[in-house]
């Protein structure tokens, strides 16, 4: 049985239909905690309508986004992990890296000739441990976190500082996994600069014109221009 048999397996379907379910139970009662707040406050029905509404229609554009990824996350680890993965995260991106870094590090390639069930079970406790971690550290940091902002934001240049460290630690990991991939061959390259010019012009318009949904598009935008381009012109 080849990685990817098994990752598609019907055990696998099962626990990773548990895991969603257990999500999906969360949201509902915190919905509902959250009504009976808003009314032990005073917030009218209308307004928590309206709150409703306005949530659920603001999630669609950030949805449909991690879904265009996710359909090729599918082809790397399976239908059953990748639901999971996502109902739980909800970070195509971040699955994506944290999967392809595991099966590296084990000398193999998703979905390739070398990835065994036992490179699978790497990949899925990586991913796990992985979510879990920052799960944790939430749970014990929250506290303190506004206070360490407060702290160095108040500081000369504080917040500009906080920025570039950030973008510059999120550059770094991902310009580490594309560089790997561009080092292959002139499409990898092609499709590589594509997609680089494509999220920074979707970002610029997105800044440009004050559109927000624009930014949670632009990375499925950008893997679809990206796509299109090498199937056309390579």
């Amino acid at each position: 049985m080849s990685g990817m048999d098994f990752a598609n397996s019907p055990v696998v379907w099962i626990f990773a239909s548990a895991i969603v379910a257990l999500v999906i139970f969360q949201a509902v009662k915190f919905l509902s905690l959250s009504k009976k707040a808003a009314r032990d406050v005073g917030i009218s029905e209308m307004d928590i309508k309206r709150a409703v509404k306005t949530g659920s229609i603001t999630a669609i554009g950030p949805s449909i986004g991690i879904i265009i990824v996710a359909v090729s996350l599918i082809s790397l680890i399976g239908n059953p992990l990748t639901m999971m993965r996502i109902g739980v995260i909800g970070s195509a991106p971040i699955e994506s890296m944290g999967a392809q870094l595991s099966a590296q590090s084990a000398g193999a390639a998703l979905a390739g000739d070398g990835f065994t069930p036992e490179i699978f079970n790497l990949v899925v406790w990586t991913l796990c441990i992985g979510g879990a971690g920052w799960m944790i550290f939430t749970f014990f940091a929250t506290p303190y976190l506004s206070k360490i902002q407060t702290k160095l934001t108040a500081k000369p240049k504080g917040e500009y500082l906080m920025g570039i460290v950030a973008s510059g630690a999120m550059i770094a990991v991902f310009g580490s996994l594309t560089g790997a991939e561009m080092i292959k061959s002139a499409p990898y390259i092609f499709t590589a600069i594509v997609a680089v010019i494509s999220s920074l012009t979707f970002n610029y318009i997105a800044n440009k014109k004050g559109i927000n949904w624009l930014k949670e598009w632009s990375l499925g935008f950008s893997i679809l221009i990206s796509l299109i381009a090498v199937y056309f012109f390579i």
